[in-house]
């Protein structure tokens, strides 16, 4: 197998989002996990793993797995019965991803997510810190949508654009969609036997999301339309995307190896995005105006930590742009800020170790974390 010259190597990426479908999970016709292939994936993320990289998985399966335990009859499920077959589903499937990858030494981590802890700032703020930690205690985390409350009108609908949100939060510089198919045609296959596959994308266009069809099994909510959404999502934030067969075993090596795929590519990078969206997409609430010290350590590349605030202006809540400016007023940076405007006052010009009794609480340690940071020319 060979790769297409242009596109990049698996090996090129130090954070990674791998999204595992319900249908290549679940089979539907026995009603049971598919044991092999789950194990020949898990055989891959480990490799990864001891690679060094950051490892995502979201994983769809709860809904599916709930109707096999329960015995449900296929078909379409009204909302309150897919919400009652995803609480018994989400146990069976948080306990089958904690034992495969316990077999490789790995700790996995579950998160339930729904449609407002990536679309509200302060609750995404909560989601992306608990991943860095995840991450940094070297667990994986395995994301599902909370199924059990998520509604028609609050719900993402299917994991696709759910992996491209969870990759733009934490920053990831590569999101794999394990499919059905082995990537995008130029017609959908079943229907075009002879339509041609597209190996790499450069750019999303019109013809480009006039080649999606649409959902292609009664297990999956999304299709190749819901992937290219997904593939705007990505590589508008500075992520790559690439689509992959999921129906062969050991998939991410074989990705690794050429196996046919398709590549959507993106010219920014994740860190380069968020910079952007911070400094020019987000209205700001308020100021914090700092001291010349907190003005040299930001453009070391540090937090800004509430010891270094001098004054606090605005009505804000955590997770909303403020304005940061120097002891002249001048504007020396952007960021989102860790506590709300009546927090902020309490604990400006404070040690961050006196948080916990200045508010009762143990917040952040910095008013401002870096990876919320925009200063100057960045």
């Amino acid at each position: 197998m060979n790769r297409p010259q242009s596109t990049p190597r698996l090996t090129d990426f130090r954070r990674i989002v791998v999204k595992v479908g319900s249908s290549l999970l679940v089979d539907a016709e026995a009603g049971r996990l598919n044991d092999a292939w789950l194990k020949s994936l898990i055989a891959d993320l480990a490799a990864l793993y001891r690679g060094k990289r950051d490892l995502l998985v979201v994983s769809s399966g709860a809904i599916a797995l709930g109707r096999s335990v329960l015995k449900l009859p296929s078909g379409r499920l009204e909302l309150e019965d897919s919400q009652a077959a995803a609480a018994v589903g989400q146990i069976a499937l948080a306990h089958t991803w904690n034992e495969a990858l316990s077999r490789h030494g790995i700790t996995a981590g579950q998160i339930l997510v729904t449609l407002g802890d990536t679309e509200e700032r302060r609750r995404y703020l909560n989601a992306r810190s608990t991943i860095d930690k995840l991450l940094e205690w070297r667990a994986m985390p395995v994301i599902n949508e909370n199924d059990t409350v998520a509604t028609n009108e609050i719900r993402y609908g299917d994991n696709d654009r759910l992996a491209a949100r969870v990759a733009t939060m934490v920053s990831a510089d590569l999101l794999i969609l394990l499919s059905d198919v082995d990537g995008l045609y130029e017609a959908p296959p079943a229907l075009v036997p002879s339509a041609r596959h597209i190996a790499c994308v450069e750019r999303i266009t019109p013809e480009i999301e006039a080649m999606a069809g649409t959902a292609g099994s009664d297990l999956s909510r999304g299709g190749m339309q819901t992937k290219i959404e997904a593939g705007k999502i990505a590589t508008a934030s500075g992520t790559h995307m690439v689509i992959a067969s999921g129906r062969i075993k050991h998939p991410l090596d074989a990705i690794a190896k050429g196996a046919r795929c398709t590549w959507f590519l993106t010219t920014g990078n994740p860190v380069t995005a968020r910079k952007k969206w911070i400094a020019g997409s987000l209205e700001p609430k308020g100021t914090l105006s700092i001291d010349a010290g907190a003005v040299a350590a930001l453009r070391r590349g540090n937090s800004l930590l509430p010891v270094g605030v001098v004054r606090v202006e605005g009505e804000f809540a955590r997770g909303d742009a403020v304005v940061i400016r120097g002891p002249d007023g001048v504007e020396i940076g952007r960021g989102l800020s860790a506590f709300d405007a009546e927090d902020a006052q309490k604990i400006k010009g404070r040690s961050s170790a006196d948080i916990d009794s200045i508010l009762g609480f143990s917040g952040r340690a910095e008013m401002v974390h870096r990876d919320d940071l925009v200063v100057g020319r960045e």
